[in-house]
């Protein structure tokens, strides 16, 4: 499902099943947030970069997680675990950056929002479907999306579902860096480069310091309860419908 690479200061975290854009399955948000974890404790990695191989970053949470939710705790284990994901790339002491490409949909934004810096290519496909399929959009996205694009763009894109370019995101806040898909690698791999010529103690408590501030600004905290309004959108049947129109819809592409 993933891939994880450690070289020196630099780890680097693959989401690995590119045939089918780097889908987020159960399994592969588990191993993620454990990925995370093990990295978090190795004192002598500074930088992680997460990407996607093949096409694209990541097309979001796989369709299962929206068909085959088991009912009762452990359904809400199941739906919580993009929440503990997120959170656990967000608790890294390491600076993590997101190399993004190709298609970046629903928890792959989220997986991306949960990064510390995020750099993409020019022709990035940027889209949050989660109300055309019938749920909230959890994982802790919303208070991350507030945080770095503001309030009035995240209604607007969460609510209209609508796809925006990397050049919008960038305008917004979310991207620090496009570049074209060619010069990608290099950036990220430059960027990577010049934080671990970094001091590591100046580097790491600027990370702590800057979340210390937007953790007191947004409060993301308050997802824990993202999986209740997942279960509720799961087993809404106006939403149910809704789902089914656009996996049709996505299916006839």
């Amino acid at each position: 499902m993933i891939e994880v690479r450690v070289d020196g200061g630099r780890a680097d975290i693959v989401l690995a099943r590119p045939q089918k854009r780097n889908p987020l399955s159960t399994e592969s948000l588990a191993e993620i947030e454990a990925a995370a974890v093990w990295i978090d404790s190795q004192e002598a990695i500074q930088i992680v970069i997460v990407s996607g191989l093949g096409r694209s970053f990541s097309a979001g949470a796989e369709v299962s997680i929206f068909t085959e939710v088991p009912r009762g705790a452990e359904g809400r284990r199941v739906a919580d675990g993009g929440r503990r994901m997120a959170d656990a790339i967000e608790r890294m002491q390491q600076v993590v950056i997101a190399k993004i490409h190709g298609h970046c949909v629903g928890g792959g934004v989220v997986l991306a929002s949960a990064c510390d810096l995020r750099l993409a290519a020019e022709d990035t496909y940027f889209s949050i479907p989660e109300i055309d399929l019938g749920i909230p959009l959890s994982w802790g996205g919303i208070p991350r999306l507030v945080r770095e694009m503001g309030p009035a763009l995240t209604k607007e894109l969460v609510m209209t579902c609508r796809p925006f370019t990397a050049v919008e995101a960038k305008n917004a806040g979310f991207l620090n860096s496009v570049v074209s898909a060619v010069e990608l690698d290099r950036a990220v791999d430059d960027l990577a480069a010049t934080l671990l010529s970094k001091p590591r103690l100046a580097l790491l408590s600027t990370k702590r310091h800057v979340n210390a501030v937007t953790e007191q600004m947004v409060g993301s905290m308050r997802s824990w309860s993202d999986a209740d309004g997942l279960m509720a959108g799961l087993n809404d049947p106006e939403g149910r419908a809704s789902a089914e129109r656009y996996l049709q819809q996505i299916a006839k592409r």
